[in-house]
């Protein structure tokens, strides 16, 4: 896949060559969504806690006598259906954790960047730089490149886009990622994904 390369001013400078065992492979939706739902249950923690009436302070003894009350019987004041008693059927700690192999995981990624590709949102610049670390000129520099479009930057270090990765924090409607730690979620969340000339090899030799 040919694609232009264009400057930070949003002007064509030159073509590239996409790799086509990344950015031309099957597009498989069903393990897209499998990479996706594992990564957002892998980012649940878990904590979550209520008390059943075995953990529930006090209530040792039984409340009233069994019989000529003309009450319903009861044996504990933490039973469920009382105030301040135990609770059923509520969550509990536990580990949403999904597995999936690595293979799966990388083909997922190779398809969602092959959709990107065939719908014209990968937009490859020369080099991410800027003059200043400041938000305005990132933002004009977005919009010259991506227009209204929410934007993945990817870059392949954070030494030498240091500027950019500054500039890009306060912007709501792009992120900064590194090449390495491209995912599922990310890649699906935003529409255009910038990427720069030597971020290529990096997801190149992580997806090869």
């Amino acid at each position: 896949m040919i694609i232009d390369v264009k400057n930070m001013k949003g002007e064509k400078v030159q073509e590239v060559e996409l790799p086509a065992y990344i950015f031309e492979a099957p597009i498989l939706v069903d393990l897209m969504h499998q990479a996706y739902v594992r990564q957002m249950a892998n980012a649940r923690v878990g904590t979550h806690e209520t008390k059943t009436r075995h953990e529930v302070a006090g209530g040792g003894r039984k409340p009233f006598k069994q019989k000529g009350t003309g009450r319903a019987r009861q044996g504990s004041i933490r039973a469920a259906q009382w105030k301040g008693g135990g609770r059923v059927h509520t969550p509990h700690m536990r580990d949403y954790t999904q597995a999936m192999p690595r293979k799966m995981r990388r083909a997922a990624l190779r398809s969602a960047l092959s959709v990107k590709a065939s719908e014209s949102e990968i937009v490859v610049v020369d080099e991410l730089k800027l003059d200043a670390p400041k938000t305005k000129l990132m933002a004009q520099a977005l919009n010259k490149l991506v227009g209204t479009d929410t934007a993945l930057v990817l870059v392949p270090d954070l030494e030498s886009t240091a500027d950019v990765v500054r500039a890009t924090g306060n912007l709501a409607d792009a992120k900064i990622l590194l090449a390495n730690y491209l995912n599922i979620r990310d890649l699906l969340k935003f529409d255009k994904v910038v990427l720069p000339l030597a971020a290529i090899d990096t997801i190149a030799s992580y997806l090869g």
